[in-house]
């Protein structure tokens, strides 16, 4: 599981990496993803002291590293981009830390260049280390700038390369626990009702804003809008046409309801997607909704998660008793 699902505690200092490690394994999740810049201070500058207190945490726990999620600051510097050197450097510093961490997977974050990983991807592997480009919405494995990075991948064919998707592309009903929010916000309910009801129809999200702007709405109505286009519907089968360079997925979700099932993905197709397609990676949980209920509810993670776990065992089962 992804430790970004506790980022609500870690930003209140009511967790600190030993309390995520310890619920992680409470849970039976045992494969652990960090977010070095949440879970490590001082961070890129790491201590042989933390990192012997973060195997220390492994082997109390029984969990075990397994993916490391870097982001490539291009902007570091106020006047100018990072160079593509510069940025190449970045990722192999990352590198150099995941080894450290003994984390073989890095989820490369969307927005990093095609050329950038082709050039990484060299001491990645003579590292032993992958490195994942997040597919994480609006994007798509048809998407323009992801169809550069297949290029590389088709070119370089190196087992350093391959995918992370995030589920959220996966989005079939609007996450109600964001068109509640903007209802206590102050959202016309006429138009909370005009994009919900538009994105569950897999309408024209794109022109909900003019839309909405034209009806007279305001500054919430048209962040709604606007956040319906950032939310992706499509087929889960589209994840088998790159299973075979998927190696790890970040299970993101926004409500785990009290009957067990995710609000707005559709889990269920997606698990039996992904047995059909021999998926052997783990299902990292990365729990999105707490930003969207903290102004009015208490944010229970642990919580969140565990239901999502208890989804996963409850979906798994019926594949293994053959019911799927």
């Amino acid at each position: 599981m992804s430790l970004y699902s506790f980022q609500e505690e870690f930003f209140l200092r009511t967790m600190a990496l030993r309390d995520a490690v310890a619920a992680a394994a409470g849970m039976g999740a045992t494969d652990i993803e960090i977010i070095p810049e949440q879970s490590i201070a001082g961070f890129p500058h790491v201590s042989d002291a933390w990192v012997a207190e973060w195997h220390g945490l492994m082997a109390e726990f029984g969990t075990r590293p397994l993916a490391y999620d870097f982001f490539l600051d291009t902007l570091l510097h106020p006047h100018r981009r990072l160079t593509h050197e510069e940025q190449v450097a970045s990722v192999r510093r990352d590198i150099d830390l995941a080894v450290r961490l003994r984390t073989p997977l890095l989820r490369a974050i969307i927005s990093t260049p095609a050329a950038v990983l082709r050039d990484a991807a060299p001491y990645a592997e003579a590292a032993g280390v992958k490195l994942l480009l997040e597919v994480h919405a609006p994007f798509h494995y048809q998407h323009p700038w992801v169809l550069q990075h297949l290029t590389v991948m088709d070119e370089l064919d190196s087992p350093a390369l391959g995918f992370m998707p995030d589920l959220g592309c996966f989005v079939e009903r609007f996450p109600r626990v964001v068109s509640d929010r903007a209802l206590r916000e102050g959202a016309r309910p006429d138009l909370v009702a005009l994009v919900v009801g538009t994105y569950d129809a897999h309408g024209d999200t794109h022109g909900l804003m003019d839309t909405v702007t034209y009806s007279g709405g305001g500054p919430v109505d048209v962040a709604l809008a606007r956040q319906a286009t950032h939310f992706t519907w499509r087929d889960p089968r589209s994840l088998l046409e790159q299973m075979h360079r998927t190696h790890h997925i970040q299970a993101k979700f926004y409500e785990m309801t009290e009957d067990g099932t995710e609000y707005s993905i559709p889990y269920d197709r997606i698990v039996d997607v992904l047995v059909e397609g021999g998926y052997r990676g783990c299902l990292s949980s990365e729990y999105e909704g707490n930003r969207h209920i903290q102004d009015a509810y208490p944010v229970d993670s642990v919580e969140q998660v565990s239901r999502q776990h208890a989804m996963f065992e409850r979906l798994l089962q019926g594949h293994e008793d053959g019911r799927g």
